[in-house]
């Protein structure tokens, strides 16, 4: 196989002419004056000297180093003039502009990537040059970006001027290596083509098999009981990213990768007692550069579209898309397998359409398409949604559980009445369990899984303004526009004084018809519009099972300090979520707990009910 070729040196290529394209032509221009004096020495005694006299070194090599930045910067206004009067005809004003540099800005977004609060560096730049609106824009080498937490902007870009925006060229390029052109990682035609072949098989009948939950939430918390009985504290971030993706994976591929067989490992003091399974188990090496190459795409997207130059000799996530690859082969390998042995089964002649008989995602994907790069990559993606989201979302529901003990006995008491003391859950107990949905969306709200998304225009957009007397805002083609779910979630003046706090009651009293009802777009976990994630309901059902049998089984949940991460001292100030934190939040395409949640329970007793 063909090393692929480094990401560095080839976008150093193509950045070389922007960035000493000027110098190069000033000085050579100059240059050729010089030679052109020189070979017309008759002209220039004739006419007027103090016109045609020759150009100093020393001026020509000084104007050659101003001339990129005076350059960039003369471009810069002329640009930001013309978008002025193109935004004043249309009644609409620019985004206020970040002051930073582009190194700060870079440097801070790599910082908050590393070490800061989810979205905090697009909040900063915000509330610095904002003049107290909620949009700011800037450049990064030339390359526009405006960051948002305004919803009626949200609103735009997902619904009501969706044909407007698009991923991009610079987000796809960024994604490729781990995403390639999956539906998460797609426009048009391709996104087209994974949104009909996925829709069909996230129906209600399909997404309520709960016998598969069934299955791998024993089999997870039999193992959370064994560590336990031990007397060591587990990884319930791993455990649960452990039981949504054997789920997902016998959902949607019909092929249960089976993680949980690998074990959990011991905290930090006993690691030697790891057998040397959990270690050798291949799916942990699939795990690990799952979650690497996430990360890395973090750290990307904090570079923006010079990401090559912090990968310049390597691409970092090429390396972990095929440990990625060897692991998810197989199942690829099988299912064409069956495709084939279907066809050959067939009389000559009769319909090679089998999409009556397919019963999993990936053989109506392969009766569809048998490029093998489409099927990969859809796959890839298909397991970030299944596993990353509800993983995100079952992690910071039993972090809110540790949190808030008297939530723990509330729900509890809605699981005995609706479901009972060891039933399993159905979709009619399921349907009935408002206190557990309003849980599971205040979780949502305060620690959305996916924190921070955007888009990016394909033509010049104005965005509404909510306030009727402020004027609308004025977006240029070709500008990455990047909206905070996170921050859209934790904002008073839209869900009220009490924002801040954990509350699953304000889904459910007048607080919902006050703040979420006439604005919809103030909430957001799952996305809106043709966008909309497919696999909502989905993740609905799986964390409320997994919940349910929880409760039914655990109590007295607690976080063991010795294992977890803890938060910068500095943060304690701040108000809100991150001053109470015992956790470190961490982005890479979803968010999760820093280092893992680690904690202990205890088995509920009759006594305890």
């Amino acid at each position: 196989m063909t090393p692929p070729t480094p990401p560095g040196p080839r976008h150093l290529i193509a950045f070389l002419p922007r960035l000493f394209g000027p110098s190069l032509v000033l000085v050579a221009s100059l240059n050729l004056w010089n030679v052109y004096i020189e070979g017309n020495a008759q002209l220039a005694s004739i006419l007027s000297s103090r016109y045609l006299v020759q150009v100093p070194k020393w001026a020509i090599v000084g104007l050659g180093l101003v001339a990129r930045p005076a350059w960039f910067y003369i471009g810069f206004y002329l640009e930001r003039f013309s978008y002025w009067r193109a935004a004043k005809t249309l009644g609409a004003v620019l985004p206020p502009v970040v002051g930073d540099s582009t190194v700060s800005v870079i440097s801070k977004r790599m910082k908050s990537i590393e070490s800061g609060y989810p979205g905090m560096f697009t909040n900063r730049f915000r509330k610095e040059y904002g003049q107290g609106g909620n949009i700011v824009q800037l450049s990064l080498l030339g390359n526009r970006m405006a960051f948002t937490v305004e919803p009626e902007h949200v609103k735009a870009m997902l619904a009501t001027q969706f044909d407007s925006f698009e991923k991009g060229p610079v987000i796809i390029g960024i994604f490729d290596s781990l995403l390639g052109v999956g539906i998460f990682n797609s426009d048009g035609d391709m996104w087209k083509f994974h949104r009909a072949m996925t829709r069909p098989f996230f129906t209600k009948e399909r997404i309520s098999d709960f016998e598969i939950y069934t299955r791998n939430c024993d089999r997870a918390l039999e193992l959370a009981r064994g560590r336990l009985a031990e007397g060591y504290s587990f990884d319930f971030q791993d455990l649960v990213g452990r039981f949504t993706l054997d789920a997902a994976s016998e959902f949607l591929f019909g092929y249960n990768v089976d993680s949980l067989s690998a074990g959990i490992a011991y905290p930090k003091h006993a690691l030697h007692r790891t057998n040397s399974l959990f270690h050798s188990h291949a799916s942990n090496s699939f795990l690990h550069a799952f979650n690497k190459g996430q990360h890395q795409l973090a750290v990307r997207m904090g570079a923006g579209p010079n990401w090559p130059f912090f990968e310049f000799w390597k691409n970092k996530i090429v390396p972990l898309r095929e440990e990625i690859d060897h692991f998810t082969e197989p199942i690829l390998n099988e299912a064409l397998a069956n495709r084939e042995q279907k066809l050959g089964s067939k009389a000559p002649g009769s319909d090679e359409k089998m999409v009556e008989e397919d019963n999993t995602l990936l053989a109506h994907l392969v009766n569809h398409t048998q490029d093998p790069k489409i099927l990969m990559d859809e796959l890839v993606n298909l397991l970030v949604a299944g596993r990353d989201t509800t993983m995100s979302l079952l992690t910071f529901a039993v972090y809110m559980l540790i949190e808030n003990p008297h939530i723990e006995h509330k729900l509890r008491e809605e699981v005995f009445e609706k479901v009972g003391l060891r039933d399993t859950s159905t979709h009619g107990n399921m349907r009935d369990m408002r206190y557990m949905r309003a849980f599971l969306n205040e979780v949502l709200r305060l620690y959305p899984s996916v924190p921070l998304n955007g888009r990016r225009t394909n033509k010049p957009v104005v965005l509404p303004s909510k306030n009727p007397t402020e004027a609308p805002i004025y977006i240029p083609a070709e500008t990455a526009t990047i909206y905070s779910v996170f921050y859209i979630h934790r904002r008073k003046d839209l869900w009220g004084p009490d924002a801040l706090e954990f509350d699953p009651d304000r889904f459910l009293d007048d607080r919902l018809h006050k703040y979420l009802t006439p604005n919809p777009y103030i909430f957001c976990p799952f996305n809106a519009g043709p966008r909309i994630c497919l696999g909502q309901q989905f993740a609905y059902h799986e964390a409320t099972f997994f919940l349910v049998r929880l409760l039914q089984q655990f109590t007295n949940f607690k976080l063991d300090e010795s294992e977890n991460i803890k938060p910068p001292k500095e943060w304690k100030s701040v108000e809100g979520p991150q001053g109470r934190d015992h956790v470190v939040p961490d982005v890479g395409l979803t968010m999760s707990v820093k280092g893992g949640l680690w904690m202990t329970m205890q088995e509920l007793k009759v006594d305890d009910i």
